[in-house]
């Protein structure tokens, strides 16, 4: 009997902020705990999809999958499976779908995982969102070894491009910019004096890569005081009105202002006057406002240091070019890595059918054995334990090449072909189809 190649491969299908709007993304992020207990058995689709793993964040939605659908495309297979898990038409999202297959889907999550597809090129958070999906997907016993060597990749391709090159070193957020040029003056921040003028967008990024570098001695300033308590009741922060700037200014190291004000908020006489009472203690003050919150002029008193919007985003432009500069190396490290596991893959082909193999050969030793040993009457356990080995190595030595070859055939494209000729030559199970992992 021919064997037949089944259409099992791996496959990824989902939207990002590239190909759909935050509303739909929010309405469509998912994980495997949205899917019901019997979503294999209760549509018999859904049982063509061998394994499984999704990876939902703010910027996309992922299934990524081996799946079996001679009769049905993997894209309506599994955009159906996201309609179900969400109750939704699928029509209403289907046109800001992407699918990609094969190696071509190992190479796109690994460079998700690397940071290269990130809204933010190389913000590191994604590595830890891709090693969260393999750890649901592990837990809930929903990937096998194709998903198991396509996350492992993955991530070791994230923390490759992390640990062998630049890619996330410079800051290329505002925020992280003007948190950086306060550190390049000041040194670690973690114990200074800071205030964020400004509850809005900018003030909350802000505070959050001021949390993230571990400060804690932070104040909120705004004109809604109420806002601005909302925003700092979290963590109990003080919270000035913006009639309290002197005040709340004086005791400040760092000041990033955001506000929409159209007049100087941070007037040279405001911080001439807050100078005078800490001549020796440096001031920062960082304005990513447009129009601008503080004074230009103020660069002129000593001890104060501006950077405005302006200066900020030259920084940011050289961050992001040297960031871009990493990109070659990165993609070099991607291809190194699914080289290998290309070639992982295709061993996982011949895996099954050595396995096969091996387990009839060794029904047969232990059959022939059996028939043997009904002639020899009772022997003593010495004797006994030779024949067994003997029948063993013998067993071994006869498919040890055979099995070394099969691996190495594994290598080429052809790996399928072979594995399907050794199930026809040696009888194997005949209902046990080969997997094509590329």
């Amino acid at each position: 009997m021919e064997h037949q190649m089944t259409s099992a491969r791996l496959v990824l299908l989902g939207l990002s902020y590239r190909t759909a709007p935050i509303a739909l993304r929010e309405q469509l992020s998912c994980s495997l705990d949205s899917l019901p207990p019997n979503w294999q058995t209760a549509d018999n689709r859904f049982a063509a999809i061998q394994e499984l793993a999704i990876l939902s964040t703010c910027n996309r939605t992922e299934l990524i999958a081996r799946v079996n659908c001679p009769g049905l495309d993997a894209h309506t297979l599994l955009a159906d499976l996201l309609a179900m898990m969400k109750g939704v038409d699928k029509a209403t999202f289907d046109e800001h779908l992407y699918l990609h297959t094969g190696l071509n889907a190992a190479e796109h999550l690994c460079r998700v995982a690397a940071g290269l597809d990130s809204q933010i090129l190389g913000e590191p958070q994604i590595l830890g969102q891709v090693t969260n999906a393999f750890m649901a997907a592990t837990a809930a016993k929903t990937i096998g070894p194709a998903l198991t060597e396509l996350f492992r990749t993955a991530i070791r391709c994230g923390k490759r491009a992390r640990s062998e090159t630049a890619i996330s070193q410079n800051p290329v957020s505002t925020s992280s910019m003007a948190v950086a040029q306060a550190e390049a003056i000041l040194g670690d921040l973690a114990q200074r004096q800071h205030l964020i003028i400004g509850a809005g967008e900018m003030g909350h990024l802000a505070l959050k890569v001021l949390r993230a570098r571990g400060a804690v001695n932070i104040a909120l300033a705004n004109r809604s005081r109420a806002r601005a308590e909302a925003l700092a009741a979290e963590d109990g922060l003080p919270v000035y009105g913006l009639d309290e700037l002197a005040t709340a200014v004086s005791q400040t190291d760092v000041v990033i202002s955001a506000t929409s004000a159209t007049t100087p908020l941070l007037t040279r006489q405001l911080i001439e006057t807050v100078m005078q009472q800490r001549p020796e203690r440096p001031l920062i003050l960082i304005d990513i406002a447009v129009p601008r919150d503080i004074d230009p002029t103020v660069r002129q008193i000593e001890n104060v240091h501006l950077f405005d919007a302006d200066e900020l985003k030259q920084s940011l432009d050289e961050a992001l070019a040297a960031r871009q500069r990493e990109i070659p190396a990165i993609e070099n490290i991607i291809k190194n890595e699914l080289e290998i596991l290309s070639a992982t893959l295709r061993g996982l082909t011949v895996r099954p059918v050595i396995v096969d193999l091996r387990h009839k050969a060794e029904s047969i030793r232990q059959q022939e054995l059996d028939r043997t040993l009904r002639y020899l009457g009772d022997l003593d356990p010495a004797t006994l334990a030779h024949i067994q080995h003997f029948s063993r190595a013998l067993v071994n030595k006869l498919l040890h090449e055979p099995t070394l070859c099969l691996r190495d055939k594994a290598v080429d494209d052809k790996a399928a072909v072979y594995a399907n000729t050794v199930r026809d030559l040696f009888g194997l199970n005949e209902t046990t189809l080969t997997q094509n992992y590329d």
